[in-house]
């Protein structure tokens, strides 16, 4: 994987996509600050681990889950050592049978691929039907990153700012606790 080792505090001056530009002139719009490492395309989190290196802060898990209904949909964030076991989750959530997303959903909700989902992406769910949902233990790191639109880019804001941002698009996250059991 190649990764520029500039760290920019700002948008990219080279033309990206709508739905990056969307996510950039939101967090421009709330004043949020943020540290921006550009790569190639990074869908695994051992990609995500190197990119760590680079950006200097933990990135999080971000799931894309729904019922079997398909009907309900969560973006669930958690730390990315810790295992995910669905059964924990739909206990906590009142719900039953969770399981990926299609890639269908996650385009027509969130506007982006697998692999790219982050909570930067519920400003284009407007009709606010995914829920965020964020492990309690993510919540006890100072920063959070993401990809702003798809996994070219990933963006570490203060934690703070990240809650600030999902309010402000008009998403109340869910807190949840995961174990750490593997």
């Amino acid at each position: 994987m190649t990764i520029d080792p500039t760290q920019y505090t700002a948008r990219p001056s080279e033309p990206r996509s709508e739905q990056e530009d969307a996510i950039y002139d939101m967090l421009d719009a709330l004043g949020i600050p943020f540290l921006r490492v550009d790569h190639e395309h990074a869908d695994t989190m051992e990609d995500c681990r190197l990119i760590e290196s680079y950006l200097g802060g933990k990135i999080c898990k971000n799931l894309f889950l729904c019922n079997r209904q398909e009907t309900e949909f969560y973006l669930l964030m958690m730390p990315g050592e810790k295992p995910f076991k669905t059964k924990y989750l739909s206990a906590q959530l009142g719900c039953s049978r969770l399981s990926f997303a299609s890639a269908e959903h996650m385009a027509e909700l969130l506007h982006t691929i697998p692999g790219s989902a982050s909570a930067l992406e519920l400003l284009f769910d407007t009709a606010h039907r995914v829920k965020l949902v964020i492990d309690h233990d993510l919540l006890q790191e100072e920063t959070i990153s993401g990809h702003p639109g798809f996994s070219t880019s990933t963006l570490r804001l203060k934690r703070d700012d990240l809650l600030r941002y999902v309010d402000a698009v008009g998403h109340t996250p869910i807190i949840v606790d995961l174990p750490t059991e593997a």
